[in-house]
């Protein structure tokens, strides 16, 4: 009878730790596999590229690396000496074109009065074509005007949005080429995080769904929402090959890795004390609406478990 007891004890005991195991494998399969979670998520933002309208020697530079600029501040000044040549030139000519244009109005308004045979229809003609043409001119001699006022004008040359000033390497002397980048504006307004999920939690994503942000290095987490998925990454077997054939590449490997998918995920606010910089590491987890991750259920977890098995064993 003692034997008898001690054996049931026994597996009594086997069964409870069996039990404890499975709960644990699930929990453990939901927060490694089927939950909505990745390590790999990288902080980004956009960049300015910013190139002045028109060449000159680089006279003054007035940020230095990493500064942070308001919209409209002045970068850096492109020696407007011959610019402010090229503003005269073009204000006298207006001043040509204008007194030129009164002169042939005048003309053609007298022919105009004289009747009779004393002026021919063909010559008021004439004279009125004169005019006309002397009004184009003047139009053409403002416009003139205009171009070089706005020439001067870009000789300083400003930042386009708010943000940082990165990788600075001009210096006064240098030379700038109308239409050539030479100074970068990381957009202070554009960060956000790209989380690289594996193509089996994609499913797991909707757009709008809250986010948890963990920086490495940082303790406080982020939060912010999913803004969109991407919808195709690079595939190396796309590639043309002899004859314009593609090269697809032989698996040697009965496992197989899932894909990683960006998902874009907007940050909802940043605090001012958080030193952000595209290209942090960060930890990127879906979460429920009180900031807490999401997890499933031990029934969706075991289906999850199902598929998964069902889907090694058919790319045997």
């Amino acid at each position: 009878m003692f034997a008898y007891a001690n054996r049931l004890v026994r597996l009594a005991v086997t069964a409870t730790i069996l039990f404890v195991a499975a709960i644990v494998a699930i929990v453990l399969w939901d927060y490694y596999t089927a939950s909505p979670w990745t390590r790999n998520g990288q902080v980004r933002a956009q960049v300015a590229n910013i190139a002045p309208r028109i060449s000159g020697q680089i006279n003054e530079v007035r940020v230095h690396d990493n500064q942070f600029v308001h919209k409209g501040d002045v970068l850096y000044v492109i020696d407007p000496f011959d610019f402010r040549v090229k503003l005269d030139i073009a204000d006298a000519a207006v001043n040509e074109r204008r007194a030129d244009l009164e002169f042939k109005t005048s003309q053609y308004e007298r022919r105009q009065k004289i009747s009779g045979v004393a002026v021919s229809g063909e010559e008021k003609q004439q004279f009125e074509a004169v005019a006309q043409q002397a009004e184009a001119q003047y139009a053409a001699a403002l416009a003139d005007l205009k171009q070089a006022r706005i020439n001067l004008e870009r000789t300083e040359v400003r930042s386009s949005i708010n943000g940082y000033v990165t990788n600075l390497t001009m210096r006064a002397g240098d030379y700038a080429n109308a239409g050539q980048v030479n100074i970068q504006i990381i957009d202070a307004d554009s960060y956000w995080v790209d989380g690289y999920f594996e193509e089996t939690k994609i499913h797991s994503i909707k757009v709008g769904e809250p986010v948890r942000l963990d920086l490495m290095g940082f303790h406080e987490p982020l939060f912010g929402h999913v803004e969109s998925i991407t919808r195709g990454i690079a595939s190396n077997n796309a590639a043309t090959s002899i004859q314009g054939l593609p090269a697809v590449d032989p698996v040697y490997t009965w496992v197989r890795l899932a894909q990683r998918i960006p998902v874009r995920v907007k940050i909802d606010s940043i605090p001012p004390d958080l030193v952000l910089a595209a290209g942090m590491t960060a930890t990127v987890t879906v979460v429920s609406e009180a900031g807490n991750r999401r997890h499933m259920s031990v029934r969706d977890a075991l289906r999850h478990v199902g598929d998964d098995m069902q889907h090694l064993a058919g790319h045997r």
